[in-house]
């Protein structure tokens, strides 16, 4: 599976099958997780067999089950643009994740930060978390806005390049699918600003990383 399609399958999924990550996708999602540490400076930690953190009112109502394995996203409170960096590696891990035949949803804020047993050190700060594990099920497309509402060019104006790395920004997950971002392009360079929402600077990272990862290209 190559990164386009990996995109284009990944949804959100809330309920899981009550089985533990096989042991050979463990050790190859730890690798992709250390790798992502080392490259980023942050402490993302993947914890597993732990239900305590979903077990919550807000979770209830949020429809997961048999959530009993997630991602912590940790880095230093001092570390410069530490939420957009979340979401950039986040979801470098949750497609890798996607390729291993695994399933993942970002969550903000329904579950329980206390019962999180990740390793949160005085100097870090937990930013979210990201269920992940055997999918019940596939998840379904979530609505999207136009690519020419989420940029400077009209479709006939773009790019081949840039309409493919459009394409894979308009499919990344953004907190209740505001897609509150917009991408501009001049002279040969793209940037991307966030709109401003609830998650917006996680979704920052989330929407860079979608486009880059398709397009090869660095984004400002």
């Amino acid at each position: 599976m190559d990164m386009k399609q990996a995109i284009k399958e990944r949804h959100s999924v809330r309920q899981f099958e009550d089985r533990p990550i096989d042991e050979d996708t463990y050790i190859k999602l730890q690798q992709v997780i250390a790798k992502c540490n080392m490259e980023s400076g942050l402490h993302i930690q993947l914890i597993c067999d732990e239900p305590e953190c979903f077990r919550t009112i807000l979770s209830h109502y949020g429809q997961f089950r048999n959530a009993n394995n997630y991602i912590a996203l940790i880095g230093k409170r001092s570390q410069r643009h530490l939420k957009e960096l979340c979401g950039y590696y986040g979801e470098k891990i949750v497609l890798e994740a996607q390729k291993m035949g695994l399933r993942t949803c970002w969550v903000g804020g329904t579950y329980s930060r206390r019962k999180c047993i990740a390793n949160v050190r005085r100097t870090d700060k937990l930013v979210c978390v990201i269920a992940i594990g055997y999918g019940a099920n596939d998840g379904v497309k979530h609505k999207s806005k136009p690519v020419s509402a989420l940029c400077n060019l009209p479709t006939s104006q773009m790019p081949t390049w840039f309409k493919n790395g459009m394409v894979a920004a308009m499919m990344a997950p953004t907190a209740v699918n505001q897609q509150q971002f917009y991408v501009k392009y001049k002279d040969g360079q793209v940037s991307i600003k966030s709109r401003g929402a609830f998650m917006s600077k996680v979704d920052l990272g989330i929407v860079k990383y979608h486009f880059e990862a398709v397009t090869g290209r660095r984004v400002l």
